[in-house]
């Protein structure tokens, strides 16, 4: 039997939430449901869910802050739900760590196939395969890579990442040495354009390489800064 997917539902509407849940269970997903963001933090830190779907506009702390305080603690995939449409909430959604992001009124229907494509980005292969030739795996000095599972190990030790912060990893050290500018990884990560504000892109870069630095400094420092262009990814071999 697979795994039952579990994922919180998090909105001050009931008739959101009920819609949700109703197109949710369709595909036999185990819901639990939040009004406020008080009460999700307490339930997404108490239960490993498989994904969250958050409402920005929240009574007491909002969908940032609970994105915030939750990424302090967890790597939870986070879809942000919003009636705000504005590149700079979207922009403040993704510093904050969230993985995608709806804009209000939405197609249930495309809550689904975000819901099933983020799951797919982020789920763990149940099947161990020792012959790496067979899958897709980049193996760096102290890093190693497993994009079939999308496991991060640097020097032993299995990194915790967002879905984000995996893309954005896998994405630099597909092509080492290699200089990428913030509007590319704005556009090849999360396939959004933004003209203005790129600090989504650093605040990222920042928390990828303390997750990595935590276990392996050597594996951080391969995420190099160009400066007054962008980022690259460097093999080094101390």
């Amino acid at each position: 039997m697979d795994k039952e997917i579990k994922i919180l539902v998090v909105d001050d509407e009931e008739r959101i939430r009920r819609l949700l849940r109703m197109y949710l269970e369709r595909e036999q997903y185990v819901i639990d449901e939040a009004d406020n963001g008080e009460d999700a933090l307490k339930m997404a830190l108490a239960t490993d869910y498989d994904l969250i779907l958050l409402d920005l506009m929240l009574p007491g702390k909002d969908g940032i802050d609970v994105c915030k305080e939750l990424r302090e603690k967890k790597a939870t995939p986070i879809i942000m739900l919003t009636a705000k449409g504005e590149e700079a909430n979207r922009v403040q959604g993704f510093e904050a760590g969230t993985d995608d992001y709806i804009v209000k009124p939405f197609s249930p229907r495309e809550v689904v196939l975000r819901v099933k494509a983020l799951l797919r980005r982020t789920a763990n292969s149940p099947y161990v395969q020792t012959d790496t030739t067979t899958r897709d795996v980049l193996v760096f000095p102290h890093l190693t890579i497993d994009n079939d599972a999308h496991r991060v190990t640097a020097d032993g030790h299995e990194v915790s990442l967002t879905p984000k912060e995996y893309e954005l990893l896998h994405f630099l050290a597909k092509s080492p040495d290699k200089v990428f500018d913030r509007e590319q990884l704005l556009k090849e990560v999360w396939h959004y354009e933004f003209f203005g504000d790129l600090r989504t892109v650093d605040t990222h870069v920042k928390r990828l390489r303390e997750k990595l630095n935590k276990v392996s400094p050597a594996a951080a420092k391969m995420i190099v800064t160009v400066w007054g262009v962008g980022y690259k990814f460097e093999v080094v071999n101390e």
